[in-house]
C-alpha cells in the first residue's frame, strides 16, 4: 500500500512537472497610424546583446529565424533601399525568487475548539537564482527612421536551450505571429 501511494504521488508530480516550466510571453505594440501594407521589404540594421550573452551561433539562429517570418509574410530582403529596418535586441537579467513555507503544529484545531497548551511552528525559505531573458524585434520605417512595431518576448532561462534548431524559430514565429497588425475593419 505504501509503495503504491508513493507512486501515485511520484506520477501526479511527473505530470504536473510540464505544466510548471517557464513559457515565453509575448507582447507587440504599433503604431497605429502604419500603414504595414506599403513594406514589401527589409534590412537588418543591428542586433545589440548585453555583454555578448548570446553565442555566435544562436545569434545567427535568431537572424535567420526573423529573416524567415518577414519572408512568409510577403517581404523580401533589400540592403540598398529597404522599405523597414529590423532591429533586435537581447537583454538578460540575474533575477532571485525567494519562496517561504510555514507550518504550525499545535494543540487544539479541528478536535478542540480552543486552542490550549503548546505548540511549534517551522519555516523553510527556498532561494532560487535564474536569468529573466527578453528578446525585442523592432520594425523602423526606413524613411523617417520612427519604429512602427515592437514584438517582444520575454521567459525564465532555466539553463541552455535542449534543441535551439527548433526552439529559437519557434519562439521568433510567436513574438512575430503579430506582425503586420491586422487591419482595422
Amino acid at each position: 500500500m505504501k509503495n503504491l501511494l508513493y507512486a501515485a504521488t511520484l506520477g501526479m508530480l511527473l505530470m504536473a512537472a510540464p505544466a510548471c516550466s517557464p513559457t515565453m510571453n509575448v507582447t507587440t505594440d504599433y503604431n497605429k497610424s502604419t500603414n504595414f501594407t506599403q513594406f514589401k521589404s527589409y534590412s537588418f540594421k543591428r542586433f545589440e546583446t548585453q555583454q555578448n550573452t548570446i553565442s555566435e551561433l544562436n545569434r545567427d539562429r535568431i537572424i535567420k529565424a526573423v529573416k524567415a517570418e518577414l519572408n512568409k509574410k510577403g517581404m523580401t530582403e533589400n540592403d540598398q533601399s529597404p522599405d523597414v529596418f529590423v532591429n533586435v535586441v537581447a537583454m538578460f537579467k540575474n533575477k532571485t525568487e525567494v519562496t517561504g513555507y510555514s507550518d504550525y503544529y499545535g494543540y487544539g484545531g479541528v478536535y478542540r475548539p480552543y486552542m490550549y497548551g503548546p505548540g511549534f511552528s517551522t519555516t523553510q525559505v527556498e532561494v532560487n537564482d535564474y536569468k529573466d531573458g527578453s528578446l525585442f524585434v523592432d520594425i523602423v520605417q526606413a524613411s523617417d527612421s520612427k519604429l512602427v512595431w515592437e514584438g517582444i518576448g520575454n521567459s525564465r532561462i532555466d539553463g541552455p536551450v535542449k534543441d535551439p534548431d527548433t526552439a529559437i524559430p519557434a519562439a521568433i514565429a510567436k513574438i512575430m505571429a503579430g506582425y503586420p497588425p491586422a487591419a482595422k475593419k
